[in-house]
């Protein structure tokens, strides 16, 4: 079983869809026999990328669309929406992917902190103005998938930028959800997809570096892809994904953790104040990595796509 919306001859939009996750999710939607359409900035990676996945999609090159894009302007990505519908007629899945990092902290690099919040934030914001009414109007099953980060929920020190780009991501498609399941008849449901640790080549790496061999404790894009898949099947609006380092009892601990901060009244980021480091590592010392670490259901609620009304 999947999303309804995952279907063949339907058409996934991809921002971000050159590299990492992005490109893992368009050759898998194109391997069900999906209509792909890549959006990322111009250049080889792109046109190298559309090569890569018109070889697994069906209908070869014709299934498949490049589109140079930068999120951060509306007006590319409403050209973007042009194209999408120009060529195809309608999108199924949008998923909002693009993102880029090494903002900073608080007080520093600003020129970064601008472009961080325009990709990570601003393309989430454009792509999700400018796709969804009409997704909504096609009166078909479709899916909104924004892909936030768990710096954005546990928000911890070091690229301040950004955390608060994601958090911001988070906190849009929790309202995009609420607004859509609101709207007598709509067959939108939008979720937010949290990644763990994924390799990309390019994760971590140190300069000078060019061992691309993957950490023992991540996962690889299409992992994260076949997780998020099954959740979307299942519902979930919080796609929260573990890793092989990171369990989900795990997060789960420490994003209660950081809820605390807020109930018990702590010093903010109490998770790395000196203060608080033992009691801490007392809190989640029971909980071990543990690959393929159970994870709870979705709590029950009404049938997807079926709308309620306060």
């Amino acid at each position: 079983m999947s999303h309804p919306a995952i279907a063949p001859g339907r058409v996934a939009v991809i921002t971000g869809g050159a590299s990492g996750i992005g490109l893992a999710a368009a050759r898998k939607f194109a391997a069900t026999g999906m209509k792909i359409v890549l959006a990322d900035l111009k250049g080889d990676a792109l046109e190298q990328a559309a090569a890569a996945v018109a070889e697994v999609a069906k209908g070869g090159k014709a299934d498949v669309r490049a589109v140079a894009t930068d999120v951060a302007v509306m007006e590319e990505v409403q050209r973007l929406r042009q194209a999408v519908y120009q060529s195809f007629g309608e999108v199924a899945v949008l998923m909002n992917n693009a993102g880029i990092g090494d903002g900073g902290g608080p007080f520093e690099n600003y020129e970064r902190w601008q472009r961080v919040l325009a990709v990570n934030l601003w393309g989430v914001i454009n792509g999700t103005q400018a796709f969804t009414q009409a997704m909504m109007a096609q009166g078909t099953p479709a899916a909104i998938i924004n892909t936030g980060s768990k710096q954005g929920i546990t928000t911890p020190p070091g690229d301040t930028a950004y955390n608060a780009s994601k958090a911001g991501v988070k906190v849009l498609t929790e309202g995009l959800a609420h607004a859509l399941r609101n709207i007598a008849g709509c067959r939108v449901t939008a979720h937010l997809l949290i990644p763990g640790h994924v390799w990309t080549g390019i994760t971590g790496r140190k300069p000078g570096q060019t061992d691309h061999e993957k950490p023992k404790g991540a996962w690889t894009p299409e992992q994260t892809v076949d997780f998020m898949l099954e959740r979307l099947a299942d519902g979930d609006f919080y796609i929260l994904c573990p890793d092989h380092a990171v369990p989900h009892a795990l997060d789960a601990r420490r994003i209660q953790w950081a809820a605390d901060d807020i109930i018990q009244n702590r010093p903010a980021l109490s998770r790395w104040h000196p203060d608080f480091k033992d009691r801490f590592a007392e809190y989640v010392k029971d909980v071990t990595p543990q690959i393929g670490a159970s994870r709870p259901r979705r709590a029950a609620v009404a049938p997807l796509h079926q709308s309620v009304h306060p």
